[in-house]
């Protein structure tokens, strides 16, 4: 017995080391495997990812967002992923600076702000979409007849983030209105209207809006009138509020001037034969070629509305998207309203 262990011993003596070397030679394999399917899967998932910043969370820019990637998204051929965001600014910084973004819905005069910073900014992002216009309503109480009278009076832009508190203060800068703004969620501050603590609101979204549309309102409360001119050019389109929108608050027949914000989907302008250049035109081709499903039953009705060869002042359009347009001559625009 002894000498049965002592030759078990030595044989395990020499051939330890070779099985050792064998094990060690077995185990970097499968690890190697196990990594190399990781990295196949990690390539997989990432190759047609295109970044989409949307906005709050509760806003119309987020679930616009939501619904084109559960309209282009297709496996292993596209993946678009919203992104919550706090707002139009923000959705511009992130399309020039923020990796992983390739796309975001902003508010043309969201621009504006960066004019002097990024003065090449007119280069960098481009327009794929004009999505909807957000019509500028200022409501105001029976006392105040002219935007004269809102001088050092309390006009309320929305909370921050929204279309409201970024455009409402800009417009009122170009037409050289000094006003007390203030910052609230509209709901509140349409109740203080009421009782003279507030002179103004100052919407920016499309009509109608429910708080007019559906609100009540003693006589002498009214939407202003804002006039196009060469002050809006750049970013702005004349537009108009009438008793088709607000029956109860505008007479009928009668067409209140305003201006509206064009809401665009914009994108990075990605050097062209680059890999982000390739996703964005394949996003764009999968978006425009099923834009009539968009505009079905299911989705938000401001889709309708959405014109594909619809143009946005002030930006250039994503070459390929200008291209999808020029080879499909006789495809659906969508609505001209």
């Amino acid at each position: 017995m002894l000498r049965i262990k002592l030759v078990f011993a030595i044989v395990l003596a020499l051939l330890g080391p070779q099985m050792a070397a064998n094990a060690q030679s077995v185990r970097p394999s499968a690890t190697a495997a196990t990594r190399s399917a990781d990295a196949i899967e990690k390539e997989r998932i990432n190759a047609w990812t295109v970044g989409l910043a949307g906005g709050l969370i509760e806003g119309a820019p987020l679930r616009l967002a939501a619904e084109i990637a559960r309209v282009v998204n297709q496996e292993d051929k596209l993946h678009v992923i919203p992104i919550v965001t706090t707002g139009a600014t923000e959705n511009v910084n992130s399309l020039l600076y923020l990796r992983g973004v390739d796309a975001a819905i902003i508010n043309a005069d969201a621009l504006d702000e960066y004019k002097a910073q990024v003065p090449s900014i007119h280069r960098r992002i481009v327009y794929i979409l004009s999505l909807f216009p957000a019509e500028l309503h200022v409501f105001v109480r029976p006392e105040i007849k002219s935007l004269d009278d809102l001088r050092g009076k309390k006009v309320n832009f929305n909370t921050q983030g929204t279309a409201a508190a970024y455009s409402g203060p800009l417009i009122f800068s170009r037409l050289g209105l000094n006003v007390e703004k203030t910052f609230i969620p509209h709901q509140i501050a349409l109740q203080q209207m009421k009782t003279g603590q507030i002179a103004a609101v100052v919407f920016i979204t499309s009509k109608p809006v429910d708080a007019f549309l559906k609100g009540r309102w003693e006589p002498g409360f009214k939407f202003l009138p804002i006039e196009y001119d060469s002050r809006f050019e750049d970013y702005y389109l004349p537009s108009a509020i009438d008793s088709t929108d607000y029956p109860s608050l505008v007479p009928k027949g009668e067409r209140i001037s305003t201006i509206a914000v064009p809401t665009i989907l914009a994108g990075y302008n990605w050097p062209k034969q680059s890999d982000r250049y390739t996703r964005m035109t394949r996003f764009v081709d999968y978006l425009f070629g099923r834009l009539e499903r968009l505009q079905s039953p299911g989705f938000d009705p401001k889709w309708k509305d959405v014109s594909l060869r619809a143009s946005v002042p002030g930006l250039a359009r994503f070459a390929p998207a200008q291209d999808w347009l020029d080879r499909s001559p006789g495809e659906a625009a969508g609505s001209s309203r």
